[in-house]
């Protein structure tokens, strides 16, 4: 998906740290004239701690194949697991609904905060103010096997202001709030009376009732009205099928799987609270739950990350193809990214920690 924030600071250079990131690609990039691009699908009603489950849809619990033969090495062997019942948003957590939490807690998310110089030796101080990741479209080609070719470290890029400081959630109440960590994911949803879906509980849900699909639709191609990814050749051309070029759509645009959820492929990568390792484990039908200290992205092996499900506006068939109930990343630890949100659940019966 992407690298963590240390990662980045340290690969990119002071001019790419600091020079002329802007709005990035999200400004420029207008849908096609005969493809209308909304502000609101769907309304997401602003939580209420006394009612954790208002506005949200139950999933009975069941038993499934969780993962695939992978198309992704990280992505099976499918192991047979059971999950108990929950209620679930049925759309990503918006910029509406997250704001409602900053106002009654005055919450301050990673993204706003300096960099602690004690946990990032070396880097310069300049580079140590309030950034996060953001998405911004080559002009040329670029190397796949290297993620600084379109991602930026932002200062001044957060969850009010996604793609850098001169961009705005303004008029954008509908839209997935991004640049969210996911310690931040976790604080809107124990604030809410609720919690961040393990894996397998995302998964669950994501397949809504349809078993061996590929997709939450089935098992055809995805068209303009499945999921809002990214059509053409990552990451330089987006041609914006499905009315979005190059970034996410209004939750609720798409059509709803089985479980009558929406987005679960595509528009935002979402956080789940499962530490990360390569493939999937289970023991007599229950998915065994990584212990933080089991944690481990080989690409980055010192740092630990969680299990980011459901795929992006950024995965395209030539590069991520993540939009897949059994696809799966690491997400980085330290800071969310313009592409990186949320939703919560509410289980019937609490899980064992």
């Amino acid at each position: 998906m992407t690298a963590s924030r240390p990662a980045l600071v340290i690969m990119l250079s002071t001019a790419l740290l600091v020079g002329g990131c802007g709005n990035g690609g999200e400004a420029e990039q207008a849908a096609p004239a005969n493809v209308a691009e909304r502000t609101f699908c769907r309304e997401a009603p602003l939580p209420d701690p006394r009612a954790p489950t208002r506005g949200m849809v139950q999933v009975k619990g069941g038993s499934f194949d969780m993962g695939a033969q992978p198309e992704h090495a990280e992505e099976g062997p499918p192991q047979r697991v059971t999950v108990g019942s929950f209620w679930i948003d049925p759309t990503e957590v918006t910029n509406a609904q997250f704001a409602a939490f900053v106002k009654a807690t005055g919450y301050v998310t990673l993204a706003e905060r300096p960099l602690d110089p004690a946990a990032y030796p070396g880097v310069p101080k300049d580079q140590l103010a309030p950034s996060s990741l953001v998405f911004v479209m080559p002009d040329t080609a670029v190397d796949l096997r290297d993620p600084t070719g379109w991602w930026r470290v932002v200062p001044g890029a957060d969850w009010r202001h996604p793609s850098g400081p001169d961009s705005s959630i303004e008029g954008r109440d509908h839209f997935p709030v991004v640049q969210v960590a996911h310690e931040d994911a976790l604080a809107y949803a124990r604030w809410a009376g609720r919690d961040l879906p393990t894996e397998a509980e995302w998964e669950y849900a994501a397949r809504g009732g349809l078993v061996g699909k590929r997709f939450t639709w089935g098992d055809s191609a995805p068209t303009p009205e499945s999921a809002n990814t990214w059509q053409g050749l990552f990451p330089e051309i987006d041609t914006a099928q499905d009315g979005y070029k190059a970034k996410a759509a209004p939750v609720g645009c798409y059509k709803p799987n089985g479980a009558n959820l929406y987005d679960m492929a595509g528009n935002v990568w979402e956080w789940t609270n499962s530490w990360y390792r390569p493939n999937i484990v289970a023991k007599d039908g229950k998915a065994i739950e990584t212990a933080a200290t089991d944690a481990i992205d080989p690409d980055e092996p010192g740092v630990r990350k969680h299990v980011a499900k459901g795929g992006s506006f950024l995965c395209a068939d030539n590069y991520c193809l993540r939009y897949r109930p059994s696809a799966r990343t690491p997400g980085p630890p330290d800071t969310g990214s313009s592409h990186i949100g949320f939703r919560t659940i509410v289980r019937d019966s609490p899980i064992a920690r």
